[in-house]
C-alpha cells in the first residue's frame, strides 16, 4: 500500500505552471481517494512521435509527469505509434503529412530516450498505442465514431477555421481525437496531461470515458513556451528552441538569449527550482536580469547535463563571448569534398555539424553570423578548395567552432 504527501501538498506541487484543471473538484477527490486506498493514480502523457528531438518546450508537460512520480503515482507513457499514421490536426492550417508505422516507432524509441532524462524511466510505464488500436475491427471504429457528433469537432478552432476557408478536413482527421480518447480508455486514465493546444483532445477522452463507463479523467493543461526569441511558442522549425539534447554551451548561451521578460516563465516552467523559492527568483529577474539569466542558464545545464558541465559551459561563455578569447578544445573536422578537392560551404557547414539543414546554413550566412578565420561570409555559394584552403576556423553565431583540415 502506497503513501503520498497530503492532499493539500499534493495540489500545490501540481498546480505549479499549470493553465487550467478541468476540473479541479475531480482531481481533488481522485487524490483523496488515492490516499484512503493507497492506490497510486494512473496519469497518461500521449506523445505523438512526428519529431524525435525535444526541446524544452516539450520539457515542460514532462516535468509535470515527472511532479506526479515524485508524488507516488503511476506515469504512463503513451507513444502514438498508431496515431502518428494519421497526424495531429491540432494547430494546423492544412491536414499533416502522416508517417509509415516504421517512422513513428524510430521516433518514439529516441523521444523516450531523451525523455529519460526528464522522467523516472524504471517507474515509468510505456506502450504503443497500436496495441489496442491496430486490433480494432471495422465495426469497432464505428461505435467509437458515433460516440461524438460532426457539429462538435466542427467547435475545435483548427477544423472550424478551415472549414470556414474552405480549406481541406479528411475524415481521418475527426478519428484522431476518438483515437486519443480511447487510449485514455484503454489504460483507464484517471489524469491526463497535455499542452493548451491539446485542449479539445483531452476533453473528448473525458467523454468517450463517460460513455464507456469509466470515471472521467481530470484534463490538466500546461502553458505552451515560448521561444528563445520571445512572442511565438518554442519550435525547431522556428529556430527559437533549447534541445535538451544539445551541448552544454550551446544550452548556457541560448538561455542568455532570451528577453528579460521570460527569465520568471522560464524558471518555473522548464526548471525543477523549489516552488518556495519562485517568489525570491521574480524579485532577482526584475531587479538583476543579467545575473537571473546566468542563474537560469546554470540551472539548466545543469539539469541535462550535471554540475560540473554547467560550470564548465558559463567558463566557456565568458572565455569565448564576454572575453572574446578563441576556446583551446576547437573539434577538428576533416570533410568529405563534394567533387576533387572542392565541397560548398553548405555542405561543409552540414557536415561539421554547425547546421542541420541547407536552408539553415542560407538563413546564418545571409544574418552575417559565419566567419572563416574571423572573417564574415556573405555568398552562401561558395566553394571552398580543401586543397589550398585549410587550416581554418569556421565560426557559426557566438559560439559554435570547427577547426577544418584535409589530409588531402
Amino acid at each position: 500500500m502506497a503513501t503520498f504527501p497530503s492532499v493539500e501538498e499534493q495540489l500545490k506541487q501540481i498546480r505549479r505552471g499549470v493553465e487550467e484543471i478541468i476540473p479541479e473538484d475531480a482531481l481533488t477527490e481522485k487524490l483523496k481517494k488515492s490516499k484512503e486506498t493507497g492506490e497510486p493514480l494512473t496519469v497518461k502523457l500521449g506523445c505523438d512521435p512526428s519529431r524525435p528531438d525535444l526541446h524544452l518546450g516539450h520539457a515542460v508537460v514532462l516535468r509535470k509527469l515527472r511532479q506526479f512520480q515524485d508524488l507516488g503515482h503511476q506515469a504512463v507513457l503513451i507513444i502514438g505509434d498508431f496515431t502518428g499514421m494519421i497526424g495531429d490536426p491540432s494547430g494546423r492550417s492544412k491536414t499533416r503529412q502522416p508517417l509509415t508505422f516504421e517512422e513513428t516507432r524510430k521516433n518514439g524509441q529516441t523521444y523516450f530516450e531523451q525523455a529519460s532524462k526528464i522522467l523516472d524511466a524504471d517507474k515509468t510505464r510505456i506502450v504503443y498505442n497500436s496495441e489496442w488500436l491496430e486490433k480494432m475491427s471495422f465495426s469497432d471504429v464505428i461505435d467509437l465514431a458515433g460516440q461524438y457528433t460532426v457539429a462538435r469537432m466542427l467547435e475545435r478552432d483548427d477544423f472550424e477555421d478551415r472549414y470556414k476557408a474552405g480549406a481541406p478536413i479528411g475524415v481521418h482527421e475527426f478519428l484522431y481525437p476518438l483515437a486519443q480518447a480511447q487510449d485514455s480508455v484503454a489504460i483507464e486514465s484517471d489524469i491526463e496531461l497535455g499542452g493548451t493546444d491539446q485542449r479539445f483532445n483531452l476533453l473528448v477522452g473525458r467523454s468517450v470515458q463517460q460513455a464507456r463507463g469509466q470515471d472521467p479523467q481530470v484534463c490538466i493543461l500546461l502553458p505552451l513556451l515560448e521561444g528563445t526569441k520571445g512572442g511565438e511558442k518554442m519550435s525547431k522549425s522556428l529556430d527559437n528552441y533549447i534541445g535538451i539534447d544539445e551541448a552544454p554551451e550551446e544550452m548556457y548561451g541560448k538561455a542568455l538569449s532570451i528577453p528579460d521578460k521570460l527569465i520568471y516563465r522560464y524558471f518555473e516552467l522548464a526548471t525543477d527550482v523549489p516552488t518556495a523559492d519562485l517568489d525570491k527568483i521574480h524579485s532577482f529577474a526584475q531587479d538583476n536580469p543579467r545575473d537571473a539569466k546566468h542563474r537560469l542558464a546554470h540551472t539548466i545545464v545543469a539539469m541535462y547535463h550535471g554540475e560540473e558541465a554547467a560550470d564548465a559551459a558559463r567558463d566557456h561563455f565568458q572565455k569565448t563571448v564576454i572575453e572574446g578569447e578563441m576556446p583551446d578544445d576547437i573539434e577538428v573536422v576533416k570533410p568529405t569534398p563534394d567533387k576533387d578537392s572542392s565541397i560548398g560551404l553548405l555542405n561543409l557547414m552540414s557536415q561539421a555539424g554547425l547546421t542541420q539543414s541547407n536552408s539553415e546554413a542560407r538563413r546564418l550566412i545571409k544574418q552575417n553570423a559565419v566567419s572563416i578565420d574571423g572573417a564574415k561570409v556573405q555568398n552562401w555559394k561558395r566553394t571552398i578548395d580543401l586543397s589550398t584552403e585549410p587550416p581554418f576556423v569556421l565560426q557559426v553565431g557566438k559560439r559554435r567552432y570547427v577547426r577544418v583540415e584535409w589530409d588531402g
